[in-house]
């Protein structure tokens, strides 16, 4: 006979652990990952570890920037081997259905891809939405597809202000094409142009687009103009943009790589089109390979970046100093009641600065 169980509390056997549901989630549970974890983890393509690097990039906190700067410099022997392309446009004009359309067609060919995708920060709450893995529902659950939103932060260039760095450590990684998708501020978008191989301008035809974007600066730094959305009753409007957008072109000077910016229509959304764009993306690249002007472009880029960097460790040197901060919000004051102009009041903490 079996002796009844008298306790008021017993403990059952539980459910067994199920295996985690990211299988590339091997980090160290005791303290915090090494720099030889961070080097090891990408080199091995671990997401995880990844996406945690690049955290330290984009940190404000001096310390995990440094670690991130260690990281990268150790992987960079790894970087430089991928294809990197910038997508810009108006908003809706319908980028992440065109990079998801365009980005399945690449994984299809075998290429591994990171998509990152500058969301913009608001200048009121400083928030980002972040949603971009959302609206790439495919792309985000593919393998061979890494999906990374960063928050512009300010930055006028419509990328967030480290992405070059996350650019690299995604190379390092082993991704072969990485795409870098702006928030689509028109001609500030000279920062994406320096760090891309190749940039595509997406259009929209009957939307009173046709006037805005033939601004000299932008369509001047496009390697490809895409008309997208051209299907059912604005198929008509999306031609005869490519037309404007044609004649257009055409009044400009060559550009420095040699190479005839084409305009195309396409449709991202019934993926019309898309196999268009793929030609004229691999004969751009060819071609800048076969005239040199790739590794050109490549070497200027790098220098561009090296000043681009000075500014901003200046521009934060000079803010983070506390003599500045000590002044900073009585001069500002000064300014605001109209005592002492703009002009007068940066030179003023200029020579400040310089006295230190």
């Amino acid at each position: 006979m079996t002796k009844p169980n008298d306790k008021s509390l017993s403990i059952n056997k539980g459910s067994d652990q199920a295996e985690s549901v990211n299988p590339n989630f091997q980090i160290r549970k005791s303290g915090q990952l090494t720099r030889k974890d961070y080097v090891e983890g990408i080199k091995a393509g671990n997401r995880t570890i990844l996406s945690k690097a690049i955290t330290l990039i984009e940190s404000s906190k001096p310390s995990n920037q440094t670690l991130g700067q260690e990281i990268l410099e150790e992987l960079m022997p790894l970087t430089g081997n991928s294809l990197r392309i910038g997508i810009t446009g108006v908003p809706g004009v319908g980028k992440s259905t065109f990079i998801e359309a365009l980005g399945n067609r690449l994984l299809d060919d075998g290429e591994k891809l990171a998509v990152l995708a500058i969301d913009p920060t608001s200048t009121r709450t400083k928030g980002s939405i972040l949603g971009d893995k959302t609206r790439m529902s495919t792309l985000s659950t593919n393998d061979n597809a890494y999906i990374r939103p960063s928050p512009t932060s300010g930055t006028l260039g419509g990328v967030a202000r480290t992405s070059r760095e996350t650019m690299l450590l995604c190379e390092a990684a082993g991704f072969t094409t990485i795409f870098i998708e702006t928030v689509g501020v028109g001609q500030s978008e000279t920062t994406v142009h320096n760090m891309v191989d190749m940039f595509l301008l997406l259009m929209l035809a009957g939307a009173g687009d046709e006037l805005q974007g033939i601004k000299r600066g932008i369509m001047e730094m496009a390697d490809l103009i895409a008309i997208n959305k051209a299907e059912k009753d604005n198929l008509a409007a999306a031609k005869r943009a490519k037309r404007e957008y044609e004649n257009a072109l055409s009044l400009y000077p060559p550009a420095p790589s040699k190479w005839k910016t084409p305009v195309v229509t396409c449709s991202a959304l019934k993926e019309h089109g898309i196999s268009d764009v793929q030609e004229q993306i691999t004969g751009y690249i060819n071609h800048i390979k076969e005239n040199s002007y790739f590794t050109k472009r490549r070497r200027e880029q790098s220098a561009w970046w090296m000043h681009e960097t000075i500014r901003d460790k200046l521009t934060d040197q000079f803010y983070n100093d506390p003599s500045i901060k000590e002044r900073l919000s009585d001069i500002e004051e000064r300014v605001n009641s109209g005592e002492i102009s703009s002009f007068a009041a940066a030179e003023e903490l200029i020579e400040l600065y310089k006295e230190l």
